[in-house]
């Protein structure tokens, strides 16, 4: 069972192409899957398991008070998980076919508004040099460009054009898109490069943004990096780099933007993935619309 486990995790990680953060979650509700399995039903065989079993699974998960967000991740992982063994012939029919995700309320992303963006970027105090030159960069292009964290992370030197005025990144499953970068940003990824090159040693070369030491960023330095700076001018509970992607395509909408070229600059695959984000402009709308209409003039 761990060789098969083992293929799971490598079919995630290379053909997938998901986060390592991702496959770790996803290997861990199996195996927690797995343990439920063999204490509840004396079962080792993660491949003869049924969805009256993986029924039993949930109840808990329920019973123990986990939202049903979080139990429909979990139920997503070994859904996934049984996906693959279809799809390499492990399996004849997946146990988790018929299954309907559990209901679960939709957590609304507030994005920061214009006047919290501008205090950050034209207010607040960057340190001097190649961190102060680089943070506000990394907080500037999430905001100009709607990139997602790993898309940030994994730039490379070679994908930023500062004489095309884009930039290539590459997306979820392995898909390229070239985005457009304002001036003002243009100007940012030149000094950046000029200070990144002052650097005592550099180990991740082909990376575009670095630590001092030379080193690729990882996922917790980036959110922890958002969050700092964020917190000096907004009360928001959530402060992430997926805030300001959120951010930047609300802020395209409210400003008149077409939803379908939002999607295109996000990377999204569906319309539907791009709706999500048009809850605020919605609010915009009707303000606009309470405002201008005949009919509301008294």
């Amino acid at each position: 069972m761990d060789k098969i486990k083992q293929a799971f995790h490598d079919y995630l990680q290379l053909e997938k192409n998901y986060s390592v953060h991702t496959v770790l979650n996803y290997c861990a509700d199996v195996d927690f899957f797995e343990r439920f399995l063999r204490e509840e039903f004396d079962q080792e065989n993660l491949l003869e398991a049924n969805y009256s079993q993986i029924r039993s699974w949930i109840v808990s998960l329920v019973d123990s008070g986990i939202s049903n967000a979080s139990v429909n991740r979990k139920t997503s992982s070994l859904k996934s998980f049984y996906k693959f063994l279809l799809k390499s012939k492990q399996i004849q029919v997946s146990p988790l076919l018929k299954h309907k995700a559990l209901k679960a309320p939709k957590k609304i992303q507030i994005p920061f508004s214009e006047k919290e963006l501008d205090a950050v970027l034209n207010h607040l105090q960057f340190p001097e040099g190649f961190e102060g030159v680089r943070d506000k960069l990394i907080i500037d292009l999430f905001y100009t460009t709607g990139i997602r964290r790993a898309e940030l992370i994994n730039l490379e030197m070679a994908n930023v054009l500062t004489s095309g005025s884009t930039i290539k990144v590459l997306g979820k499953r392995n898909k390229e898109r070239v985005i457009p970068i304002l001036p003002v940003i243009e100007k940012q990824l030149q000094d950046y490069i000029v200070e990144r090159s002052r650097l005592e040693q550099i180990k991740d070369g082909g990376i575009f943004f670095l630590t001092q030491k030379g080193v690729k960023l990882n996922d917790s330095f980036v959110y922890r990096l958002i969050n700092h700076y964020f917190s000096n001018v907004s009360e928001k509970v959530k402060k992430s780099p997926h805030i300001l992607r959120h951010t930047f395509a609300t802020h395209l909408l409210n400003h008149g933007a077409d939803i379908n070229s939002v999607k295109e600059l996000l990377g999204h695959s569906s319309l539907a993935s791009t709706q999500v984000y048009t809850h605020s402009s919605l609010s915009e709308l009707k303000k606009v619309y309470g405002n201008a209409h005949p009919r509301n003039r008294r």
